[in-house]
């Protein structure tokens, strides 16, 4: 036998009403007893009156009186004792009677109660990665099982939204990884179809394929950065972020204007670095020719901010995407993981990023994380 939810609230309902049933039999059987035990005879009689000439003095009880006394005392007696049986078992009958009403009852409240719980097992059961789009909605009061509906529902739509970004990765990946397979390939069969090739052409060929092998390896770990990003963060410890950014940016042979304090924020300080640098490396390689790029850290903030081509404000989202490219004036040799990678770090330190295009042209990045106060030496 399956002790399911609604058979459990069914005896608990009948339970605690057999049990309140049979302290309100006790108490109104006490009660009753009582008041009977304490009462009157119903036909009392009266003493013998006194003899005359012996005084005041009650004369002798007779005996005929005594023996009526008696009979009517039993009979009185025989009388309380089979009302408080009756009373006994014909409320012991109607506490039967009514537990047994009380269980169908439970059984039909509970299976009411329960309906939309089973609404929302039965969809978990039918919905797969191929349906996610499907949704409860759950009817009715505004209460713990709609709550449950609701949250159920909120779930799957972070589940369809997490299954579409994975399939757009993928596929997206397939595809860049493919492009320098395939420019390998032609170069090794182009080289190798060439009857006149001499060690001059061969080098070339080779130098190429090591190229196409060299943006592979950024791409791979471009995306692994990505996935890490994606994964967040189990040990936290604080660092530093304006000396990232000063690490960053000494490492970079073009000139930026820079604005750079003391940054306390709390996370993986290697996923930061990767953070900043994507950042500048963004600005600096979306750049015009005569533009300059702008970077700023302090009090949890860092602002990237650059020159370059315009870019239309509603692109602006499809950008952060992975793979995602304006055009050929952005294209260069960047991955299109770049503001990807940022959000995926960012969201992993609990840290927000909005992006908005310069109307002149250029983009404005500005990071914010949550603050750590005091900063402590640990390092991720």
């Amino acid at each position: 036998m399956r002790w399911t939810v609604r058979l459990r609230l069914t005896l608990l309902h009948g339970s605690l009403f057999l049990v309140c049933g049979v302290a309100l039999l006790v108490l109104t059987y006490t009660l009753t007893r009582h008041k009977v035990a304490a009462g009157t005879p119903f036909v009392p009689v009266p003493d013998a009156p006194p003899k005359p000439g012996l005084g005041d003095r009650p004369a002798k009880p007779d005996p005929v009186v005594q023996e009526v006394q008696e009979v009517v005392a039993k009979a009185l007696h025989e009388q309380r004792t089979d009302v408080l049986h009756q009373l006994l078992v014909q409320s012991g009958i109607a506490l039967v009677v009514m537990a047994v009403l009380s269980l169908a009852l439970g059984w039909w409240s509970a299976g009411r109660i329960l309906r939309r719980l089973r609404t929302v097992t039965a969809a978990a059961r039918e919905i797969s990665a191929t349906n996610l789009h499907r949704r409860l909605a759950l009817p009715g009061p505004n209460d713990e099982l709609k709550e449950l509906g609701d949250t159920f529902d909120a779930l799957l739509a972070r589940l369809e939204t997490s299954f579409q970004a994975q399939r757009r990765f993928v596929a997206n990946a397939s595809h860049e990884l493919r492009t320098p397979l395939a420019r390998q390939r032609a170069i090794g069969q182009v080289a190798l179809a060439d009857p006149d090739a001499d060690v001059a052409t061969l080098r070339a060929a080779h130098e190429r394929v090591l190229a196409a092998g060299a943006q592979q390896e950024r791409l791979i770990e471009a995306m692994l950065t990505l996935a890490r990003g994606h994964a967040g963060i189990d040990i936290r410890r604080p660092f530093d972020l304006g000396e990232v950014v000063r690490e960053v940016l000494d490492s970079r042979q073009e000139p930026v204007r820079t604005s750079v304090g003391p940054c306390p924020v709390s996370g993986h300080r290697a996923l930061a670095e990767r953070l900043v640098a994507n950042l500048v490396d963004n600005a600096l390689r979306h750049n015009v020719s005569d533009g300059w790029v702008s970077v700023s850290c302090g009090d949890g903030v860092l602002v990237v901010t650059n020159t370059g081509p315009v870019v239309p404000p509603g692109e602006v989202e499809r950008l952060c995407q992975p793979f995602q490219r304006l055009g050929p004036a952005r294209t260069g040799e960047g991955l299109g993981l770049g503001l990807s990678i940022v959000r995926a770090v960012a969201e992993a330190h609990d840290a927000s990023v909005a992006v908005h295009a310069r109307p002149e042209g250029g983009l404005e990045t500005t990071v914010r994380f949550p603050t750590v106060n005091p900063l402590s030496s640990g390092r991720g």
